[in-house]
């Protein structure tokens, strides 16, 4: 029984739990059936992996990316494994467990996946892809694919990033095309075929951030921002929601970095954040920023795009052994850094507004914690331990 149809029993289960009970006066009372416990640990999965692993060394089984559709159903997966819950983390079941090192994950619905894949210990990534929820792969590239990142929108259309060019394919990843982006891109996104933005670089003056709405063919200005050496950059939009991530030098595990925020698909930004940092030196761009510190007062991990106004950033320091998540809950006109919990990085994935899930890397444990309030409180719902726990 595969993942999906594991889910499709329970639903029918609790709904048979759910009916109502006639008792011997002919009136209804509902049923008294005791809640699940919801807990935290391994739960009994992968204790064999878990325990081959950890005789070969000290570090625990670790996530590497997690993708949740909803508030209760999501995906975790690691080296070797893919793991999942339908009840907000009460219980999780093994989807997958076998040869592939999970690098990245993209699931459009909950049976049509994708993901960026090694065999074992192997630096090649290939393009892997299942249609029965992650518990079956296939590999859809005979060769290794130079994908630092997929997207896919659905069970066909999806794209294919590295940093200075942009593919699309209509076939579920048979076959790609790519997509025409600026000279000296150094990150892209597009939220469908026809709208894109880009990172650029202007050597000598700094970024640019252009936008397309006819698939590539034309780009305009959007944002100016100044700096002697960019790095690269990363786009995310949703809506009306913009937001460029544009990262400086790194150093002594700190990052220097500027996030600005439009509401407006561009027409306007708002220079959110700009941290500079002894080892990445100053912050790119330019102009006044709400904040000097982003969350973690640490390096910028992934962000996510809420309902119309609603962002996440995730943030870890690995020096202060912090992980947190920032938040705008109006396009980037006011920014909290909320509250830290203990870990040295962290991926972040938020279906909603308020109901939110953190994967975090600690010294000697992996876990996945979940939020309700969007981000200023976190339970811990699962977590892989090393030796010494």
């Amino acid at each position: 029984m595969n993942w999906t149809q594991n889910i499709r029993l329970r639903v029918l289960t609790l709904l048979s739990c759910g009916l109502l009970v006639v008792s011997v006066w002919g009136t209804a009372a509902p049923a008294q059936a005791a809640a699940p416990a919801c807990g935290s640990g391994d739960h009994g999965l992968l204790q064999q992996q878990q325990a081959k692993h950890s005789a070969a060394e000290e570090t625990p089984l670790s996530f590497t990316d997690i993708q949740f559709l909803s508030g209760d159903t999501g995906r975790a997966a690691g080296s070797g494994f893919m793991i999942g819950t339908s009840d907000g983390g009460c219980h999780f079941q093994k989807i997958y467990e076998g040869q592939w090192n999970f690098r990245q994950i993209t699931f459009p619905d909950n049976v049509h996946g994708w993901a960026l894949a090694s065999v074992k210990e192997g630096s090649d990534a290939y393009l892997i892809a299942t249609a029965d929820g992650g518990s079956t792969w296939k590999r859809i590239s005979e060769t290794a694919v130079g994908f630092e990142r997929i997207e896919f929108k659905d069970s066909k259309h999806g794209f294919g990033y590295v940093r200075a060019f942009t593919y699309y394919t209509e076939d579920g990843g048979l076959s790609w095309s790519q997509i025409k982006t600026p000279a000296n891109t150094r990150g892209a996104e597009f939220s469908s075929r026809s709208n894109g933005w880009a990172v650029v670089v202007a050597p000598g003056e700094g970024y640019r951030v252009m936008k397309t709405t006819d698939g590539g063919s034309t780009w305009k200005l959007a944002l100016k921002s100044a700096f002697a050496y960019p790095e690269y950059g990363q786009v995310y939009a949703r809506g009306d929601q913009v937001y460029a991530l544009l990262y400086g030098g790194s150093g002594m595990s700190q990052t220097s970095y500027s996030l600005y925020a439009s509401g407006n698909q561009g027409k306007s930004w708002t220079r959110v954040i700009a941290q500079e940092t002894a080892g990445g030196g100053p912050a790119p761009g330019s102009g006044s920023a709400l904040l000097k510190k982003g969350p973690a007062s640490g390096r910028p991990g992934n962000m996510q795009l809420a309902g119309s106004s609603t962002a996440f950033l995730a943030g870890f320091s690995p020096a202060g052994e912090q992980v947190a998540v920032g938040r705008t809950v109006n396009a980037g006109k006011q920014w909290s850094n909320l509250p830290a919990v203990a870990g040295y990085e962290a991926k972040i994935s938020f279906p909603d507004s308020k109901a939110g899930w953190m994967a975090v890397k600690g010294a000697d444990t992996s876990s996945l914690y979940a939020t309700k309030d969007g981000g200023m409180t976190w339970t811990e719902k699962f977590a892989f331990k090393g030796t010494g726990q």
